[in-house]
């Protein structure tokens, strides 16, 4: 575990009630922050969680809403100043994903994976940076994918909307680190989760698992690990960078 102090910071976690989400989620409250997560469909994982937390002591918030929709980000940072207060840390994970050959990924195939898995994230970046940028300290962390970096060949809009998302992370970068504001993505490569299990049973999954040089399927918490670190005082001098989580899949 690492060893990063992130006691009496407030962090919000996009898609925080499974998979690598719940990892993070666990992380950063582990480290001592307070910390508030969305889910859309996940009630009973999101409640329990919820729960989990509080009974260690910590403060915590499951907040339902649909990323991308403006008026549910607002809604839910609302709640999120009223009980823990502004948020100064913002790891924009939820996501979907989807395999569909090119020449079938229709006009609202491409659209709604563009508005959860990149105009979510825009969006809660949008309403998130004002509090940090007054505050004059802020930690965004966008969960990005291999498939970002090298393309796609089943989930081409997928690798897109993810391409797109490393270059929203620069842009952002650019922008406001000189304001204490540091924004980094996480790449993760083949981790097991609910997301990557059709993958992981598939003949073109297990050809990317043999390819992988550390010789297995990474975890949740390994990439919530990277996350914790661009989140702590440590990576003040980390920014605009895409960090792989990959078993050395694919070395940038």
């Amino acid at each position: 575990m690492s060893g990063a102090s992130l006691a009496g910071r407030v962090a919000l976690v996009t898609g925080g009630s499974r998979g690598i989400g719940r990892a993070v989620v666990l992380a950063l409250a582990e480290a001592g922050a307070d910390v508030a997560f969305t889910y859309r469909r996940s009630a009973r994982e999101a409640r329990e969680l919820q729960e989990e937390l509080s009974g260690r002591g910590g403060r915590a918030l499951a907040l339902v809403a649909q990323e991308g929709e403006r008026l549910d980000a607002r809604k839910a940072l609302e709640v999120v100043r009223a009980e823990l207060g502004p948020p100064q840390i913002l790891v924009n994970n939820a996501a979907i994903a989807q395999e569909l050959p090119f020449l079938e990924i229709r006009d609202e195939d491409w659209d709604r994976m563009l508005a959860v898995n990149l105009r979510g994230p825009y969006v809660w970046c949008q309403e998130v940076l004002p509090d940090m940028l007054e505050a004059g300290f802020g930690r965004i962390v966008n969960v990005a994918s291999l498939g970002g970096q090298v393309g796609g060949s089943l989930q081409p809009h997928y690798a897109a909307a993810k391409a797109a998302l490393i270059s929203l992370t620069r842009s952002l970068a650019r922008l406001y680190s000189d304001r204490g504001v540091t924004c980094n993505a996480v790449s993760p490569g083949l981790v097991r989760t609910d997301m990557t299990r059709a993958e992981l049973a598939s003949e073109a999954g297990r050809k990317k698992l043999a390819s992988i040089p550390a010789g297995r399927v990474g975890s949740p918490r390994e990439v919530a690990e990277a996350i914790l670190f661009l989140a702590s005082e440590g990576a003040s001098y980390v920014t605009g960078q895409t960090l792989n989580v990959n078993g050395g899949l694919y070395f940038g």
